[in-house]
Parts: structure tokens; C-alpha cells; sequence
């Protein structure tokens, strides 16, 4: 790599405290309800998740009534609190909360994750809409340098000097670069369409961030995608033991508990109306379908760790290529700066040629034109290059 041409680039991806703030708030509220609404049910099901191993106690209250003797009817009430809860099932309980940690973390990532690219799309439309801008007085210097092409041209074909043709293709390249300025103008409501369905901010008085280049150990280590794709791995390989555990060795306890009416036919002063059992329980399953089960979920677990594999070697080609792109584009900035200062002599020339009557004021204004469009061209390439660096940004975490 040309360090040289990355020098104006810094190392951190970082945004001023100032945009953050309005970063955080370019998501219209709705949008942000929806996200905060996703974390609180995440959090809400991980818990459940991680207490499903104990059983809920079952309480009960029964009333019946028996006419089973022909002279009377018997009723009897029946209150009981029943327990049967395992205490060991051969680490599938440790591996149940380690699932719904690892799986509360996978998908609260996952959340931030689809927030960011949320946040990013309404960014990278801002970018554009920047963007567009330039490109508008870009055209517009350009039609300006069109009519002076088509004066020049209609005064050397009235002159005799030049073939009507090339007076027909100033005026038809006139006419497309007019017709692209209005496309312009139907892309840039479409733009703002689009940012209106993300936001509620105002896209013309929204400040867009300036980013700067993560390094690419920082960003290896901070890729949310990686990050979920190494979560949703150890959560495979949590599931995968808690698989296993059910057919191996379960023990449970059982206990209950009754306040219950005594049959008033049937007296014996050994009963108690009230009283407790308990006990313990030792089981294991035998299902024909154990081993394919065993290795259904084991094969879940391989597949999730190949694609961690796959996706480092995806975020290493996607941070070269961001790489790739910002040389470039750092290559065309270099020219139409060496560009520019060409210009700004030339310019400078001609319009102290155009004083003394040796250029006219349309050869000057055609120099000027030309020297602006290269300032703009180095505004566009650097808004090029702020949506290059939001790729990174939509999926590192903790940068702001």
C-alpha cells in the first residue's frame, strides 16, 4: 500500500461528540421504538430461557362430592403443592444457561447490528444528497460552458469558418447535459423520499460525520458480523450438549405436600389430614432416534463454526477491497488537484490576456468554469470516499 496516499486518512474510525449525539438521533422515533422494543424482548425471552430447567410447582385445590352411600353425600377438600424438579441432568442444566446467555448476546448484537445498517442507509442517502449537490453545479457550470461553446461555434458557422455539424453537436450536448441537470433534480426527491422513511430530521440542515479509517485489527475485532456469526457458533455448541444430556442421566427430586378432608366413613387416628412425601428419581430416555439426534446437532455446531472460518476470510477481503477503493480514489483527488493548480494559471493568464484584449471575457469564463468543476470533482471523490469508510462503520462496534 502507498502510505503516502492514506496520509490525510487518520487510523481510528471515531465521530466528534457532536455527532454522535445527532448520529444517535438520526433514526425517526418510531424507528427507534422498534429497535429499543426488540432489546427489551430479547432480554425478556433470555430470561425465560435461562429458567426454563425449573419446573413450576403445580398447587392445587379440589372439591368433591361422592353419593356413593345411599343415606348421605360426602364431600371432601383437598389442597396439595407438588414439586418434581431435577437437580442434575448431566451438565444439561449449566449448558441451558450458558445457551440463553450466549443466545441473549448473539441476538442483541444481531439487533445492533440491523440498527447500524439502519443508521447507515440514512447516512449513505445524506452522503448522496451531498453529493448530488456538487454534481448539480457541476452540470451547471458545465451547461455554462456549453453555451459559450455553442456562441463560438454559431459565430465561426455564420463566419463561414465552421461546418454546420459541429454547431449541432454543441447544441445536442448542450441539450443532454440539460436534460441530466433535470434528472438530477427528480434523483434528488427521490433521495429525500427515501430519507423521510428512515427519519424525521430535516436532510438540509442534518450535519453528516466525518469518518475517519479503523485499522484493520481494530476492525477485525470489532465486526458485529463476525461478532454474531461467533456467538450464533457457541450457542450451536451449547445446544449441541443440552441435546446430548437428554438421553443421559437426569436426577430429580420430588416433593409434595397435602392439607386434605379425611373420609368421615372410614375414621383411623393413623391418618393425618395434613402431611408430605417426597423422594428421588433416577431417569434415562431410550429413543431410537438418540444417535441422529446427537449428531443433527453436533453437525449444526460444525456448520456454524465453518462459517466463522468463512466469514474472517470475508471481512479480511472486504476491508482490502475498502482499501483498494480509497487509493483510488486518493489517485483522483492527487489529479484533479495537480489539475486545479493547472487551472488556476491558465486562468490567472487568460484574464490578463482578456484585459488587454488578446482573450475575450467567454475564454476566461471557460477557464473559471473548468477550474471550479476540478474543485467540485475533489468534493465528490471525497464524499466517495465517506461512503467507502460507512461500510466499516455500519458494522464495527463501539465507535461511538
Amino acid at each position: 500500500m502507498n502510505k503516502k496516499l492514506l496520509l490525510p486518512i487518520l487510523t481510528t474510525l471515531f465521530f466528534s461528540s457532536l455527532y454522535a449525539d445527532e448520529l444517535a438521533q438520526v433514526l425517526s422515533p418510531q424507528k427507534r421504538d422498534i429497535f429499543k422494543y426488540q432489546e427489551q424482548i430479547n432480554q425478556l425471552e433470555s430470561d425465560k430461557l435461562g429458567k426454563s430447567w425449573v419446573n413450576p410447582l403445580q398447587l392445587q385445590y379440589r372439591k368433591s362430592y361422592s353419593t356413593q352411600f345411599v343415606d348421605r353425600t360426602i364431600n371432601t377438600e383437598t389442597y396439595s403443592i407438588v414439586m418434581d424438579q431435577p437437580i442434575f441432568k448431566s451438565g444439561g442444566i449449566f449448558h441451558s444457561i450458558k445457551y440463553s446467555n450466549v443466545l441473549r448476546e448473539a441476538n442483541a448484537k444481531d439487533i445492533k447490528l440491523r440498527k447500524r445498517e439502519m443508521i447507515g442507509s440514512a447516512v449513505s442517502i445524506l452522503f448522496a444528497i451531498g453529493k448530488l449537490r456538487l454534481q448539480q453545479e457541476k452540470l451547471k457550470l458545465i451547461i455554462s460552458s456549453d453555451e459559450i461553446d455553442i456562441k463560438f461555434k454559431s459565430d465561426s458557422y455564420e463566419a463561414g469558418i465552421l461546418d454546420s455539424s459541429f454547431l449541432d453537436q454543441a447544441i445536442i450536448k448542450r441539450n443532454a447535459d440539460q436534460t441530466e441537470l433535470l434528472a438530477s433534480q427528480i434523483e434528488m426527491e427521490k433521495l429525500k423520499n427515501n430519507f423521510a422513511l428512515l427519519s424525521d430530521k430535516d436532510p438540509d440542515s442534518f450535519k453528516t460525520p466525518k469518518l475517519h479509517l479503523i485499522d484493520e485489527e481494530r476492525y477485525f475485532q470489532s465486526n458485529l458480523e463476525l461478532q454474531v456469526d461467533t456467538l450464533r457458533a457457541k450457542e450451536k455448541k451449547h445446544l449441541s450438549d443440552m441435546v446430548m444430556s437428554q438421553y443421559l442421566p437426569t436426577v430429580s427430586v420430588q416433593a409434595q405436600y397435602i392439607d386434605g378432608d379425611l373420609n368421615p366413613l372410614f375414621p383411623n387416628p393413623n391418618l393425618k389430614e395434613q402431611y408430605s412425601s417426597y423422594g428421588v428419581s433416577v431417569s434415562m430416555p431410550l429413543n431410537i432416534n438418540t444417535f441422529d439426534d446427537i449428531e443433527s446437532s453436533k453437525l449444526s455446531y460444525m456448520e456454524a463454526s465453518t462459517q466463522v472460518i468463512d466469514r474472517k476470510k470475508s471481512v479480511k477481503i472486504e476491508y482490502e477491497m475498502i482499501i483498494n477503493n480509497l487509493r483510488i480514489l486518493n489517485k483522483k483527488i492527487a489529479l484533479d488537484r495537480k489539475d486545479e493548480k493547472l487551472y488556476e494559471r491558465l486562468y490567472t493568464v487568460t484574464k490578463n490576456l482578456a484585459q488587454v484584449g488578446e482573450k475575450t471575457k467567454y475564454d476566461s469564463k471557460l477557464i473559471h468554469n473548468s477550474l471550479m468543476i476540478k474543485r467540485l470533482d475533489q468534493q465528490i471523490h471525497s464524499i466517495d470516499k465517506q461512503l467507502q469508510l460507512l461500510t466499516l462503520y455500519i458494522k464495527a462496534n463501539n465507535v461511538l
